[in-house]
């Protein structure tokens, strides 16, 4: 059976070069083209297509209030087609949060895009979920991990209050971090997230994680000093890790590592966690691939916890699998049960954050 794809896209260049994109692929089939987000929604209804391009600013209705409607009435995978623009990136982090699966970043004037660049990423990606969406025939096949037999890992830090939190997630994190920071709400320890996104999409991530949640969130940079309660988004297109400045004390080192394939790297950062002197946790969320299991690897053999998604609840799979294949996780969670092990672990109330922070400016002195 074939994918059936439906274009939503105000410029006419765009809606022939995703076109001419899949022309030659006999599995794909471009139903309809849609010039703005309402009339898509109408040609959703009509059409059941299989998987949506979406662009993020359009007249009439945006990419966003489009997705959300879509998501709504009729879930099917959106893939937003973003601006590199501040704006274009803003709204595409909130669709994201909003539903959407996945996004290709484009150059904001379309007579400078590069098409042969993005156009076999975007082939790629409308197989995938094209193909995913057909394999049931509502929602998206979902793996179940519980009553997985886990190779449980020594854990060697229980009882433990962690001094550090690094968390991984690729494709759906956009849409999942947001409750898991609520759930976890403030902690008595720094937490490092490493969502793979370009550089641009992150800084609007940030902010849009910290309206969300209420929590301190912030884009991290090169020495910065993670503080508790403290919440750092790794940049786009770089790679962080995290150092020990000092007893106790932590700081994140940006730079990026050629020979790794993707940004944020999850492995480096969870094995910069791993060779810190005090307790770090590890979780891994729903993304494509296998980022984050060595990494985890490291984190397990040094006795520090590993928690993963779970599998039913990820958009995709590919890195809690992967985690759970090789024996380095503890448990498997809900979003709503990681955020509640976290708080366990690392809650606060306002009184043992400020306690914390109190402690911290005597030893200052």
């Amino acid at each position: 059976m074939k994918v059936k794809l439906l274009v939503i896209d105000d410029s006419a260049f765009m809606r022939t070069a995703v076109r001419l994109m899949v022309k030659n692929d006999p599995d794909i089939e471009v139903v309809g083209e849609a010039r703005d987000g309402l009339s898509g929604i109408q040609m959703v209804e009509a059409l059941n297509p299989h998987v949506v391009t979406m662009d993020v600013e359009m007249p009439v209705m945006n990419g966003l209030e489009a997705t959300r409607i879509i998501m709504e009435r009729f879930p099917r995978p959106i893939i937003m087609l973003s601006s590199m623009t501040e704006r274009g990136s803003e709204t595409t982090v909130k669709a994201l949060a909003a539903g959407a699966v996945d996004f290709i970043p484009k150059k904001s004037s379309y007579v400078q895009l590069d098409i042969v660049q993005i156009g076999n990423e975007l082939h790629d990606k409308i197989r995938y979920w094209g193909e995913r969406y057909l394999q049931v025939s509502c929602g998206f096949l979902k793996n179940d991990a519980r009553g997985t037999p886990l190779k449980l890992p020594v854990d060697r830090t229980a009882g433990n209050r962690p001094e550090l939190v690094v968390i991984g997630a690729s494709t759906g994190g956009p849409a999942q971090l947001p409750n898991l920071m609520v759930g976890m709400g403030q902690l008595t320890c720094p937490v490092v997230i490493a969502q793979h996104m370009p550089l641009l999409f992150t800084a609007g991530f940030a902010k849009h994680l910290k309206t969300f949640s209420g929590l301190n969130v912030l884009l991290a940079s090169d020495g910065m000093e993670l503080k508790p309660g403290m919440v750092a988004i790794c940049p786009g297109g770089t790679d962080t890790i995290v150092r020990e400045s000092l007893p106790g004390r932590f700081v994140t080192c940006v730079r990026k590592y050629p020979d790794i394939p993707i940004h944020p790297s999850v492995d480096l950062l969870f094995d910069s966690a791993a060779r810190l002197k005090g307790s770090s946790v590890g979780v891994i969320m729903t993304g494509m691939g296998s980022d984050g299991t060595q990494g985890a690897q490291a984190l397990a053999d040094r006795g520090n916890r590993v928690l993963v998604q779970e599998l039913r609840e990820c958009i995709v799979d590919g890195m809690p699998s992967s985690a759970i294949a090789s024996g380095v996780v503890h448990e498997v969670l809900t979003v709503d049960g990681i955020g509640r092990r976290l708080k366990k672990w690392a809650g606060t109330g306002t009184g043992s954050l400020l306690n914390n922070m109190e402690t911290e400016k005597r030893t200052r002195k």
